[in-house]
């Protein structure tokens, strides 16, 4: 056993070795990707993406199921929000309307957890010790590599999705004719950063455009095409993580870039859904959507009014319990709050009611 743990360790160890060789000996220039076949084999994609919701599901003979996978650490605030994502993913799961197969969450402390009984795990390794330079999201397209290589998945295409979102209702497949299917995201801007792009998407690859306007989450994508897709993420993100100008320029959504870069340079385009998902407080009403993503605190005053920026008198923030998990029956907001908001924390206190040993 001591033996297969040293292999494994000095198996990882060399392939990050590998990589980080690779971005060195590149210096300043642009960041070279080929495809199979050489660039002109590179798949040509003309039809602009969707920027809604399509008007019928797409009729099929046999449901095409995507495989649900969250990367998280071992923190109690990543713990929490995994237990609660994963509660409503089984409440979902078997609806008919939902295409929604296995679920995985990816563990990037490098050992178990309590909770591998509860939730169904796959334990990867950490970037080793430094690589990430304070940035811990960039072990999520590292641990992605790892599951897509170990792993048996059993369905045709992956959810990519993150600890904080609660599934709504059940999701359909919506990636289709070989294009992904991803949420829009209004800082995501490649026209914006071209100069700083071009470093990472060379000219040869076509108009900055390509780059959708996504992060790695939520995206339903083929699995086969985030085969190939994950190690050109992962060495993105390192490539730009390591250069100056770029981590000034994208900050928290480093990793986000990368993902949208490594996806076009693969020529993987991306239907836009903006019914996706939803994100309180900004997005008032539950609509049509499938998912809550509870990024952002949310504080109003007892009249039932917002106070973005200032503590306010009733508050659900998810950074709040980032030591501990939050208490059962949590306290509903007051009169006047946005029912995307109540039903967040309705969704929340019922999880937590029932899950097994929840703390108290």
């Amino acid at each position: 056993m001591g033996c297969g743990n040293m292999f494994f360790t000095i198996l990882i160890t060399f392939s990050v070795t590998l990589i980080t060789y690779n971005i060195i000996i590149s210096g300043n220039a642009p960041l070279k990707q080929e495809f199979p076949g050489g660039p002109s084999r590179r798949p040509s994609i003309t039809i602009d993406p969707i920027i809604k919701m399509p008007l019928e599901k797409q009729k099929s003979s046999s449901r095409r199921l995507f495989h649900t996978a969250v990367t998280a650490s071992d923190s109690v605030y990543n713990t929490w929000q995994c237990r609660v994502m994963y509660y409503w993913f089984k409440k979902f799961k078997e609806d008919s309307d939902s295409d929604m197969g296995g679920f995985t969450r990816i563990l990037h402390s490098g050992k178990a957890d309590q909770f591998m009984d509860e939730i169904p795990t796959f334990v990867a390794q950490p970037l080793p010790s430094g690589m990430d330079q304070g940035y811990i999201v960039l072990n999520r397209p590292w641990a992605f590599v790892q599951w897509l290589q170990q792993a048996d998945i059993k369905e045709d295409y992956i959810l990519m999705s993150e600890p904080d979102h609660i599934i709504m209702k059940p999701i359909p497949n919506l990636a289709r004719n070989g294009m992904g299917a991803a949420f829009p995201f209004f800082y995501i801007e490649p026209k914006k950063y071209e100069n700083v792009l071009r470093k990472y998407f060379p000219e040869e690859n076509g108009p900055v455009t390509n780059i959708d306007p996504i992060g790695n989450s939520p995206v339903i994508v083929g699995k086969e095409s985030l085969k190939k897709i994950a190690p050109t993420w992962m060495n993105v993100s390192l490539a730009m993580k390591k250069d100056p100008e770029t981590d000034k320029a994208f900050g928290w959504v480093l990793e986000m870039y990368a993902y949208a870069v490594a996806s076009a340079l693969h020529g993987v385009r991306n239907i836009l859904h903006k019914d996706f998902m939803i994100q309180p407080p900004w997005d008032k009403e539950l609509g049509n959507k499938y998912i809550i993503h509870y990024t952002y605190g949310c504080d109003y005053n007892m009249k039932g009014e917002l106070t973005y920026g200032k503590i306010g008198e009733w508050r659900f923030d998810k950074r709040s319990y980032d030591g501990v998990a939050p208490p059962k029956n949590l306290t509903l907001p007051p009169p006047g709050v946005p029912e995307s908001v109540v039903t967040l924390v309705k969704m929340v206190n019922e999880a937590t009611a029932n899950i097994p040993n929840w703390p108290s």
